[in-house]
């Protein structure tokens, strides 16, 4: 449900909850932060995950389903290895996108890649987008960008990587299904931003490196360093943030913002739908490998293979 703001006395998106990403862990010997997705913090439409992972080899994240949400993969060091059941198998590198999405199902696995042996973490993000009731069972399909290729712009101390969405008039290449904007942004020593946001989304800020103040500086959740996760309240149409740190050192944060889909929500693990009926449905047709997980049934990822799992 949409989070609302007490005040509406100004467009400036105001931070009405900040959450600390503690680790915990996931897959085989994988470490992650997660902070939407969390027992506290279930469901933040549309956004159901996101994870702040960190890898090294032989860990990470081998073969497992998903039905009716997509999956956004955004490389921060290292790379990772992606094999489906399809057929599809590809390098995520550092820098790089990938935007999948899982449709009606598909099993997959995300593991560091044999570049990566010398890499001591392969660090990235992974988003989870709900699909509205007409989009879950759409067939899969990926969108994929390497480094060089996402749009990047730079101003006033301002550097801002755009992976969904646009910003000043830069556009990003990726088509999303559920309404999405999706920036990466570094700011200098003494530099700040006033970022438009659609006025009915949810938005949100994630802080990668650095100390910033987001929002109204005098309010006391406006400060926030590395893993902390800034909830923005509606009611204003535009996030302030500025870095005013003494320590020289630059803010790096991604803010993410989505139109709701409104549509009643049921998750099990890797699977969202709109029913537990439609779940049950699922977890059928997942275990007896039809609808959408029929290429499941005698596949196994390399990686699973090397590893000697399942």
């Amino acid at each position: 449900m949409p989070i609302s703001e007490k005040s509406s006395a100004t467009n400036t998106r105001l931070v009405v909850k900040k959450l600390f990403a503690r680790q915990q862990h996931e897959g085989f010997g994988a470490v992650v932060r997660r902070s939407i997705g969390r027992f506290e913090f279930r469901y933040f439409d549309p956004f159901l995950v996101l994870d702040e992972f960190s890898v090294s080899a032989p860990a990470g994240f081998p073969d497992h389903p998903h039905r009716g949400f997509e999956t956004v993969t955004y490389m921060l060091e290292g790379e990772i290895l992606h094999e489906d059941c399809e057929g599809h198998k590809g390098v995520i590198r550092e820098g790089g996108l990938q935007w999948m999405t899982a449709g009606k199902g598909i099993v997959h696995s995300e593991m560091p890649s044999s570049n990566s042996s010398g890499i001591t973490h392969n660090k990235g993000l992974q988003l989870w987008i709900n699909l509205s009731s007409r989009q879950k069972l759409v067939e899969p399909s990926y969108q994929e960008i390497e480094s060089k290729d996402i749009a990047e712009t730079e101003k006033d101390g301002v550097r801002v990587r755009v992976i969904a969405g646009e910003w000043n008039g830069v556009k990003s290449k990726i088509c999303t299904r559920t309404p999405t904007m999706y920036l990466d942004f570094t700011l200098s020593p003494g530099s700040r931003i006033s970022q438009p946001i659609p006025l009915h989304w949810n938005a949100f800020v994630y802080v990668l490196q650095g100390h910033g103040h987001f929002g109204d500086s005098k309010l006391q959740h406006s400060a926030a360093a590395a893993h902390h996760l800034l909830i923005l309240g509606l009611g204003g149409d535009m996030l302030e943030a500025w870095n005013g740190s003494d320590s020289g050192l630059p803010l790096r944060f991604i803010l993410v913002a989505g139109e709701p889909i409104g549509e009643p929500m049921v998750q099990f693990g890797p699977f969202v739908m709109n029913t537990q009926e439609e779940i049950d449905e699922t977890i059928d047709d997942f275990e007896n490998f039809r609808n959408g997980f029929e290429k499941a049934r005698h596949w196994k990822s390399q990686a699973a293979s090397a590893l000697g799992l399942f």
